[in-house]
């Protein structure tokens, strides 16, 4: 059992996008679902599903296709936990500052779902602190 699901699911990406795996899949969530899709809105991920496993319709997955350049390197450089279950960090959003120069994105669980750190100054909302990608 994992009781990190955000930490395991950057962290399967990762090591999937180093190996050059085009597509990963873990078990279903639906914050590590909402991640998921603000990464592909990003241009991180290609797409994201939900299936089902095996025959029962209780157990359910979530399959993201890694995206790659047109050299063939992945797009997900690199990430860093910020936030843990054992310390949680949360950002006004005047603290929720560009990652990498603008390359790198900050994701934050806020009132409003999941935001990057531009949109959360934008939209002038804080909030947990999850990881930067880059």
């Amino acid at each position: 059992m994992v009781t990190d699901r955000i930490g395991d699911f950057i962290i399967r990406l990762q090591n999937a996008a180093r190996i050059g795996k085009p597509q990963v899949s873990m078990p279903y969530s639906e914050h590590v679902l909402a991640i998921a899709k603000k990464l592909k809105e990003l241009g991180f991920l290609t797409s994201v599903s939900v299936e089902a496993v095996g025959d029962s319709e209780v157990k359910k997955e979530i399959v993201v296709a890694i995206s790659y350049n047109e050299k063939g390197q992945p797009k997900l450089r690199g990430v860093k936990r910020v936030s843990k279950p054992g310390r949680r960090l949360y950002v006004p959003h005047t603290e929720a500052h560009t990652v990498k120069g603008g390359t790198g994105v900050r994701l934050i669980s806020s009132s409003s779902g999941i935001v990057s750190d531009r949109e959360a100054r934008k939209a002038k909302v804080g909030g947990e602190n999850l990881f930067e990608i880059w």
